[in-house]
């Protein structure tokens, strides 16, 4: 039995197999070779297997994102068939008499360079996909597993750390719990705990290497501890202890179809986070009354290329559509800082939480958001739909913003496509939008406040710096003070304010947003009945 301890980002307790996710540190080496003909012919056994392997993949995304999300499987089955790859590949292997796996890396990366060098953007989006199945092609030749989370049992994932596009990408059906040796309290992945009501440790000191696939592991998000191979007293009292978390679960359920309303009559809504239509099960199950925060940049990210208008507007009409009436509030691509995407050529930055990101990309590249704008206006016609702007500073985005917004509703004019201006919002994320929120509040229809920003850069703390964990403290005064600004500057112009940023979900400061006039609170699923349970058993006035 082998104890380790890390911080907690979502409290719970479960007991399963481990599932290790171990970075490809694969290094290609060159060997001479004797027989090249034997040699190809491992190259193609790796090739139908790769194949086949991008099938499955093809077969699943068709399933869970659609035939458009699909496609990128399709066309990484098709480059394995290209004739002018394959004979470069075999030829290397011919003339030099070098392995398979040097071969095919070499050719990659000669390929993915010369795509790169071209001024056709399609083109261009290729290199990336070169790379891709090249990987594919020397990890099926190297010997190295895939660890696939699509089939098998449920069980906790164990990495060193996890990106937003890996987690994004994860059947979140199969996943019991987080453990990370990186990674911080406000990472992506603490965020997809909560959402999904795991437990998630980070920070554990663990030897990944160490770790074999398959073994019993207890995680303990209340002790933040994770037990490997525990004793069968260890496994009894964990498993009591998960039968007295659910009868809370259960208690909670009893709240279902019961109003946000405090003991005095004041009505809160409570709506949920979301990063993608796949995850509005969870908001169904757990009675949200709308969707306050729809991360729209997840449809950018664990892709090489920029999601079309049709794909786009499938996905929003189907998130309003599935919501029945009940409010969808979109977010505009918050692409930039942690959430780095290899298509947008965005460039290395020195502090990229303070640098090129979100509406700052959407203003100085607005091809890219008018496509994301047609999609959205198109898909308000099917529902509830808000749109929410990020990372505002001043007045005048807001106007730029109106501007971009009045072109898009001439073009759809034009080509005669049905539509609808929905209701607009900004995101109150940093201090300087707080000071001007009055002059915000009379150009805007309501205001969200993302306090996972806010607090970073009020406190002048890179929230994904591990090592600021403890500097890192959302119950800052100023912080609440800023809130506390922003909801009276919106209801003196007769706005609405909420809070989508994860201090919405903290239970220590509910009854003090109730106080405060908060109107909205948008928190990851799995807290909607906590909050209500707290609402419920509150006076407003006291």
């Amino acid at each position: 039995m082998q104890c380790f301890q890390g911080k907690s980002v979502y409290k719970g307790i479960v007991i399963g197999p481990v599932a290790v996710l171990r970075k490809n540190d694969y290094q290609v080496k060159r060997r001479k070779i004797d027989d090249a003909e034997a040699e190809i012919a491992r190259m193609e056994k790796a090739l139908t297997h790769s194949k086949e392997q991008l099938q499955k993949l093809y077969d699943k995304a068709v399933v869970e994102v659609g035939e458009a999300s699909a496609a990128i499987f399709e066309v990484h089955q098709m480059m394995l068939e290209d004739d002018d790859y394959l004979e470069a590949i075999q030829n290397m292997i011919k003339t030099e008499l070098v392995n398979a796996e040097y071969a095919v890396a070499m050719t990659g990366d000669n390929f993915s360079e010369m795509f790169a060098s071209m001024d056709d953007d399609y083109m261009k989006a290729r290199a990336a996909d070169v790379k891709d199945i090249s990987e594919r092609l020397v990890r099926n030749l190297s010997g190295q597993t895939e660890l696939d989370l699509s089939s098998g049992e449920p069980s906790i994932i164990v990495a060193d750390d996890l990106s937003p596009s890996e987690t994004v990408q994860m059947d979140k059906k199969k996943i019991l719990a987080f453990v990370t040796v990186h990674g911080s309290t406000n990472s992506h992945t603490a965020i997809l705990a909560r959402m999904m009501n795991i437990p998630a440790l980070i920070g554990v000191p663990l030897e990944i290497e160490k770790i074999e696939n398959g073994i019993t592991a207890v995680v303990d998000g209340f002790q933040g501890q994770v037990i490997f191979n525990p004793d069968s007293d260890t496994c009894l009292k964990t498993e009591q202890r998960m039968k007295e978390e659910q009868e809370k679960l259960r208690l909670l359920q009893e709240l279902k179809g019961k109003d946000n309303v405090t003991l005095d009559g004041k009505k809160i809504n409570i709506y949920a986070n979301i990063g993608s239509v796949g995850d509005i099960g969870y908001v169904l199950e757990n009675d949200a009354g709308g969707i306050g925060l729809f991360r729209s940049e997840f449809l950018y990210l664990g892709r090489t290329d920029f999601p079309s208008e049709e794909e786009q507007f499938q996905a929003y009409k189907q998130a309003v559509q599935m919501m029945a009436g009940k409010k969808v509030i979109i977010r505009t691509l918050d692409i930039g800082a942690d959430k780095q995407v290899d298509y947008f050529n965005l460039g290395k930055e020195d502090n990229p939480a303070m640098g090129y990101r979100a509406i700052r990309i959407c203003l100085k590249q607005p091809d890219i958001f008018k496509t994301q704008l047609r999609a959205l206006l198109r898909a308000a016609v099917y529902g509830n739909i808000s749109i929410m702007y990020p990372m505002i500073t001043s007045t005048e985005e807001v106007k730029q913003i109106y501007a971009i917004v009045d072109e898009v509703k001439a073009e759809l004019d034009k080509q005669e496509i049905m539509y609808k201006v929905p209701e607009q919002g900004i995101m109150i994320e940093t201090p300087a939008a707080v000071m001007i929120s009055d002059e915000l509040a009379e150009m805007v229809d309501f205001f969200s406040i993302g306090t996972n920003d806010l607090t970073q850069y009020t406190l002048a703390i890179d929230r994904q710096n591990e090592k600021l964990d403890d500097f890192y403290r959302p119950h800052h005064k100023a912080i609440l003070r800023m809130i506390q600004m922003v909801v009276e500057n919106s209801h003196k112009y007769g706005k609405w304010t909420g809070i989508c940023g994860e201090l919405g979900a903290d239970v220590e400061l509910t009854e003090q947003f109730v106080h405060m006039g908060v109107d909205e609170l948008s928190v990851a699923p799995s807290m909607v009945l906590k909050l209500r349970k707290i609402i419920r058993e509150m006076k407003f006035e006291e």
